[in-house]
């Protein structure tokens, strides 16, 4: 599936309604095995709760944004509640709707966002900045209590390219872009960011800057942060215009504070990224590994080795043998028999692709890889967007599934993958599948991405909470990071005090009290 778009989701299921596929048959054959078939159908819409606010406070920011960008209706708040984890959409698809914001502003350049700011600190009302609505950790379900009501500072009239610099290659974009808008964009320069998340369909370069977002490229291109040249923000407290060169050693680099600040801090208004050339060539292939250790072994070798691709990706023996890497062929019988899938990919100038390849190609031979050939490689670039779709088909047929991820040290990859897979299936009880990938790799370590399936049961919110507490614990006890790439949000929270310490939130605090002293800023997500 490489259709992309940067419409509207659904309100209670992922992405375009358009692309939304029923169960394939082999993968409901498999269902029914497992686990067996439960139709959970979604409510019919339910009626949004009355706007909380003021109906006269909304006049002042209807002077400011202009009346038609100031929304009240239940059908584009709907679109603004919760963002799209499992449990998010659970609830939606249970008819709670609770969190539904009282309206949606629409600013449109950053003078607006300034203003609407300075409106909300005047009459106490929380503002949560809205990109593409992707986050999967909580980080749109704002606390309202102690407030005059919540807006939805919905930012995609901002989606302009600003400026390119070919000669220092940098773009500044606007933080409304959708991830294929923004590539569109820069395609007309010849120029690519290369960012290309699961989300890429509807995030937005904003919600990339905010939430550290890494892209399935990450091992050619780097993460987003790492491509953060500069960035204009909005505060309570006034503008921040940060990133005067490439490098400095002006103190503290203070893009680093305002990046994974999930506007809690400030709304970013403009970010300034590295590009590079359009790739003339792109190459993806398939290798197979008799262990997930041994995988692994590889991937560390070529970090080591400066040989990275640009795509770098392993499943484990689980993933690998239902398939996952490739989500349309859930179920499917897996190609070769055993081990596990690697998929790596090549981007680029012809000849740079050649020399890569072929290293690559060596090293991996050496250690005792098995070369699939390219088809694999196609078939998975083919489908990095869809298995989110798939999400929402098995929901359908009352299976919970959801993902997690993590990142450690090389020395602890074994221990943690062993340990979380123990705490999920101990949580969640037989029978359950969980499979785990490896998508982001570094000279010193790796992330762990896991996918869980199991049943639905009465309460499936509950079964869920208490299977995240449990991997939360492992992953917090095997000293590896709460979260790699999917945010803080309000998921993550209670184990952020564990990972960076009381004087690490501590520091947090000061830093929104700074900022942000009233607090009207996306409250009760991020800092603890």
């Amino acid at each position: 599936m490489t259709h992309v778009t940067s419409g509207e989701m659904h309100p209670s299921r992922w992405g375009d309604p358009a692309l939304a596929v029923p169960l394939p048959a082999p993968a409901r054959a498999l269902v029914e095995a497992v686990f067996g078939i439960e139709e959970r159908p979604a409510l019919a819409e339910v009626v949004l709760p009355a706007p909380a606010i003021d109906p006269g406070l909304l006049d002042e920011v209807r002077a400011v944004v202009g009346a038609e960008h100031v929304c009240t209706d239940d059908a584009t708040r709907r679109l603004r509640t919760r963002g799209r984890s499992t449990p998010d959409l659970l609830r939606q698809r249970a008819g709670d709707l609770a969190d539904a914001p009282d309206a949606v502003v629409r600013p449109g350049d950053h003078a607006e966002v300034a203003a609407v700011l300075d409106w909300a600190v005047a009459h106490q009302v929380a503002v949560v900045p809205f990109g593409g609505g992707t986050s999967v950790t909580g980080g749109l379900a704002a606390r309202r209590d102690g407030f005059a009501g919540l807006v939805s500072l919905d930012l995609g009239r901002m989606r302009r390219l600003l400026a390119v610099d070919p000669v220092s290659m940098t773009a500044t974009l606007e933080p409304g872009l959708r991830g294929p808008e923004a590539e569109a964009l820069l395609a007309a320069e010849g120029l690519t960011l290369g960012h290309f998340p699961q989300s890429f369909e509807h995030a937005s370069i904003g919600g990339f800057a905010a939430t550290r977002s890494s892209g399935q490229s990450s091992a050619g291109y780097g993460r987003f942060d790492a491509l953060v040249v500069g960035l204009r923000v909005a505060t309570p407290r006034g503008e921040l215009r940060l990133g005067a060169a490439p490098m400095s050693a002006a103190g503290p680099d203070l893009r680093q504070l305002l990046l994974g600040s999930e506007g809690a801090f400030g709304v970013i208004t403009e970010v300034t990224v590295r590009v590079r050339s359009l790739p003339a060539e792109k190459v993806y292939e398939g290798w197979r590994w008799a262990s997930f250790a041994e995988g692994t072994t590889a991937m560390r070798t070529l970090a080591q080795s400066g040989l990275l691709p640009t795509v770098l990706r392993l499943s484990d023996e689980t993933e690998t043998g239902l398939d996952l890497a490739h989500p349309e062929d859930l179920g499917a019988p897996a190609e070769g028999a055993g081990g596990c899938l690697m998929v790596t990919g090549f981007e680029g100038a012809p000849a740079a692709v050649a020399a890569r390849r072929a290293a690559v190609t060596e090293v991996l031979r050496g250690l005792g890889g098995t070369p699939l050939g390219e088809e694999p490689g196609r078939s998975w670039a083919h489908g990095r967007f869809a298995a989110p779709y798939l999400r929402d088909a098995l929901l359908d047929v009352g299976v919970l599934v959801e993902t997690l991820e993590t990142a450690t040290f090389w020395s602890q990859v074994s221990r943690l993958h062993a340990a979380v897979r123990e705490a999920l299936e101990t949580a969640l009880g037989s029978p359950v599948l969980v499979l785990c990938h490896v998508s982001h790799v570094y000279e010193t370590g790796c992330s762990l991405y896991f996918t869980v399936a199991a049943r639905q049961g009465d309460d499936p919110l509950a079964r869920w909470a208490a299977a995240k507490e449990a991997a939360s614990a492992a992953i917090v006890a095997a000293g590896a990071t709460i979260t790699h790439h999917h945010a803080v949000g309000t998921d993550h929270r209670p184990w952020l005090r564990a990972e960076i310490g009381d004087l690490g939130v501590s520091v947090l605090r000061a830093v929104k009290a700074d900022l942000d002293p009233t607090g009207i800023l996306n409250p009760g997500v991020l800092v603890p």
